[in-house]
């Protein structure tokens, strides 16, 4: 069976099979697909799963899908790993025994072949996919996430315009200041800390 962290926003369409971890604070949203009839899907915190994405695992391969990673509407992940604060495109696919390094950029459209590796902040794109650059693009992914974590937090109270009006504008300038000195990471940092301390949690 899965194992969800209560925290994670999951839409009413959403399709999970087998042996699924999905980590705090992450969403997974209407039509994905995620199957794990062997090996298994692991996705870590604060990333977002987009409509009509497909997971599934490979033959000997799971599928691992790290920290603040969006990946985008109708891509496929299929038993490969994907490191932290990355951003998987539209229509992208990701196959079997690949690596995609912390921070990088899977271009829309883009197809990644079996076993290709791909090193930290690279920009990958074409089909196949090669590398065509290579850019530090952890922070601006991370605020990618973070906008998707806020919209998930919408969604669970029936709120579907969470990226319009002043307040929002408000909240994304306090974001963007916040990842620019990685502050929100400290911030997630001392949450655990003060819920591992908190009486009654923990060992």
């Amino acid at each position: 069976m899965p194992t969800i962290h209560e925290s994670v926003f999951v839409a009413p369409q959403v399709q999970l099979y087998g042996e699924i971890a999905v980590g705090l604070g992450s969403s997974i949203w209407p039509n994905a697909v995620i199957r794990a009839e062997a090996q298994c899907v692991q996705i870590g915190r604060y990333t977002n799963i987009q409509d009509f994405v497909m997971v599934h695992v490979g033959y000997e391969d799971p599928s691992q899908i790290g920290d603040f990673c969006s990946i985008a509407h109708h891509a496929t992940v299929h038993g490969c790993r994907i490191e932290d604060d990355c951003l998987v495109g539209i229509n992208a696919v990701i196959m079997d025994g690949a690596v995609v390094g912390k921070g990088s950029v899977v271009a829309g459209g883009a197809v990644i072949t079996e076993g290709s590796i791909f090193p930290p902040q690279s920009i990958i794109a074409g089909l196949p996919a090669k590398k065509i650059g290579q850019r530090n693009s952890r922070r601006e992914n991370r605020l990618n996430a973070w906008r998707y974590h806020r919209n998930a937090q919408a969604y669970r109270v029936g709120e579907h315009r969470g990226w319009d009006g002043p307040e929002y504008l408000r909240w994304l300038a306090e974001k963007k200041a916040e990842i620019e000195s990685d502050r929100d990471l400290l911030l997630l940092d001392k949450d655990r800390v003060e819920s591992a301390e908190a009486p009654g949690v923990g060992v």
